[in-house]
């Protein structure tokens, strides 16, 4: 019971940050399918293979079949984010984007986050602490793009690892047939794009 009661906590925690996280990199008002597709793509975010190998609308064709499942598994959380105005009827969400609102919402995200933004934005021998990095960022025109760096800088190294790992645990022949199909995957991709 209490293994479940902590696992439990540790999966809304990372729904809250998943859902903080994408309202940093979204405008003032956006689409709840904004908000999803923002949402899974965080793991695709700095994704090498997501540039070469992948079709660009994968993480679209995640979530526009699912969206109301996504509404089920964020819905409240979205409710009760005092940073946002949620607006089911129209599917529509509104989220402060004051520097006192993004800071509130910077100073939420995960420490491994904080920390990577404060890696990017912190010149070497500056050491300024991270609370005062993001008071920076929170003001910055750009706040997005520094949050979209941070992340990127999380799954980036992990995504090079994986495919390392991949290349030596299934042999390089069948990595090459691996890569060649999905090459093939993307490329039908862009041409069902082109008119």
């Amino acid at each position: 019971m209490n293994e479940n009661a902590v696992l439990r906590s540790a999966l809304d925690k990372n729904l809250k940050s998943a859902v903080t996280t994408a309202c940093l990199m979204l405008p003032e008002s956006f689409s709840e399918q904004d908000l999803f597709i923002e949402i899974a793509g965080l793991s695709y975010s700095g994704d090498f293979r997501m540039v070469i190998g992948e079709e660009k609308a994968k993480v679209l064709n995640i979530v526009k079949p699912n969206v109301a499942h996504f509404r089920a598994l964020y819905g409240n959380i979205l409710q009760e984010d005092p940073q946002v105005v949620y607006k089911t009827q129209q599917g529509r969400l509104e989220i402060d984007k004051s520097p006192e609102g993004q800071f509130t919402q910077l100073m939420t995200l995960p420490r491994t986050l904080q920390q990577h933004i404060n890696h990017i934005m912190d010149p070497p021998g500056r050491n300024r602490d991270v609370e005062e990095t993001l008071l920076q960022v929170a003001q910055d025109p750009d706040c997005a793009d520094v949050v979209r760096l941070g992340v990127s800088s999380i799954v980036r190294p992990s995504s090079i690892r994986q495919s390392t790992k991949g290349l030596f645990t299934a042999g390089v022949k069948k990595s090459v047939i691996y890569s060649s199909r999905k090459l093939n995957k993307m490329w039908r991709g862009w041409l069902r794009k082109t008119p």
